[in-house]
C-alpha cells in the first residue's frame, strides 16, 4: 500500500461507526484506513506504517514496532492498562475516551442507588417462596450523595440525584463550582465527604496515587448506614478491607462494578462477601457505545490532520 495519506489502524471489532464517521466528516480522502479485529494481531507491515492507532487495549511488544506511530486513541476513559505497558513510548500522544460514558454510566449508577435503597431484590427473592413480607423502602430524598472524583460522569449523576431531592457533595483534584453540587472540596476534604454521606460514589481514576485509596481507615470514616458504590477502577479499593467493613457492619454494604481482575475469578471472595453486590462491569457499556467514541475519534482525527491540539489528551503526570 503506497499513499501519502495518513495511515490509520482501527484495531477493534465494530468498525462501521468509525468508517462512517470518517466518510461523513470529509476525511476519507486524507487517510488510508485499515481494520483488524481485536483478537487478531496486525501484520508487521501494518504496524510499521501506522501513524494513528485506535484500540481498546494493546499487548506488550506491539507499540515499539510501530515506528511511525504518532497518536493513539484509547477506547475507554481509563488508561491504566496503557500505562501498565512496560514499553509505552514516552513521546506518544495518548488520548482517552473521557466523556463518552455520560449517557450510560450515570443511569447505571442511579440504578445502583435505587437497588440498595429500595427492597426490590428482597421482594423478588420472597416471591420465589410465595412470601409476602412487608418492607420499608428507604427514600433518596433528603439523603447525601458524596462523589469522590467529580468529573463529567459525576456531574451528570449530580444532576440526576438533585432531581430526586438528594444533597450532593464531593471532591475534585482542582475544585471548582459545579452545577447541582452543593459543596465541592479538594482531596483534603475526603474525610468530611465520607463522614457526611449516606451514599459514597467512587469515580476516581486508577493511578499509583489512588491504589488502595479506599482502605480500612477511610471506610471507618463512613456512616455505618452508608453504602459504597465503586464505578471508577477496581484498584482504588483495598479488597480485604472492604469485605471486612461490610461484614462487620462498619458500612451498610457496597455495589461494585469494577475489579482488579476482570472477569472476576470464580474463587474471588467478593462473590460470596456479605452485603456486597457484584456487577460484571456494566456501568459504561451502551448499545451505541461505538457511536459515541467514534464522534470523539473522528473529531480528533480532523484535528490531527490539521495539526491542531487533540481533545482528551492524557496527562502522563496525573495518569489520566
Amino acid at each position: 500500500m503506497t499513499t501519502n495519506r495518513a495511515h490509520v489502524l482501527l484495531w477493534t471489532d465494530n468498525t462501521a461507526p468509525y468508517l462512517d464517521g470518517i466518510k461523513a466528516s470529509g476525511l476519507a480522502d486524507r487517510v488510508a484506513v485499515e481494520t483488524v479485529p481485536r483478537k487478531e494481531r496486525p501484520s508487521a507491515d501494518q504496524l510499521a506504517r501506522t501513524e494513528v492507532l485506535m484500540a481498546g487495549a494493546v499487548p506488550a511488544g506491539v507499540l515499539p514496532s510501530m515506528k511511525k506511530l504518532r497518536w493513539a486513541q484509547a477506547m475507554s476513559a481509563g488508561v491504566d492498562g496503557w500505562f501498565a505497558l512496560p514499553d509505552l513510548p514516552k513521546d506518544l500522544t495518548l488520548t482517552c475516551a473521557r466523556g463518552t460514558h455520560t449517557e450510560s454510566m450515570p443511569e447505571n449508577i442511579m440504578a445502583g442507588l435505587f437497588y440498595v435503597a429500595k427492597p426490590y431484590a428482597i421482594a423478588v427473592a420472597n416471591q420465589k417462596q410465595s412470601k409476602w413480607v412487608n418492607t420499608v423502602p428507604q427514600p433518596l430524598t433528603g439523603k447525601t450523595l458524596g462523589i469522590l472524583g467529580l468529573g463529567a460522569i459525576g456531574s451528570e449523576v449530580a444532576r440526576m440525584a438533585k432531581a430526586f431531592g438528594m444533597k450532593v457533595i464531593g471532591t475534585k483534584r482542582r475544585p471548582q463550582k459545579m452545577d447541582n453540587v452543593d459543596e465541592m472540596f479538594g482531596a483534603d476534604g475526603t474525610k468530611e465527604v465520607l463522614q457526611r454521606s449516606d451514599f459514597v460514589l467512587l469515580l476516581l481514576p486508577g493511578t499509583p496515587q489512588t491504589e488502595n485509596f479506599m482502605d480500612a481507615e477511610k471506610l471507618s470514616w463512613m456512616k455505618p448506614t452508608a453504602f459504597l458504590l465503586n464505578f471508577g477502577r477496581g484498584s482504588i479499593v483495598k479488597d480485604a478491607d472492604l469485605i471486612a467493613a461490610a461484614k462487620n457492619k462498619t458500612i451498610a454494604g457496597a455495589v461494585l462494578d469494577v475489579f482488579r481482575q476482570e472477569p472476576l475469578p470464580a474463587s474471588d471472595p467478593f462473590w460470596t462477601a456479605e452485603n456486597i453486590v457484584v456487577l460484571p462491569h456494566i456501568g459504561g457499556p451502551h448499545p451505541q457505545r461505538d457511536r459515541f467514541v467514534s464522534r470523539l475519534f473522528v473529531e480528533n482525527l480532523g484535528r490531527f490532520l490539521d495539526d491542531k491540539p487533540l481533545k482528551e489528551v492524557v496527562d502522563r503526570a496525573s495518569g489520566y
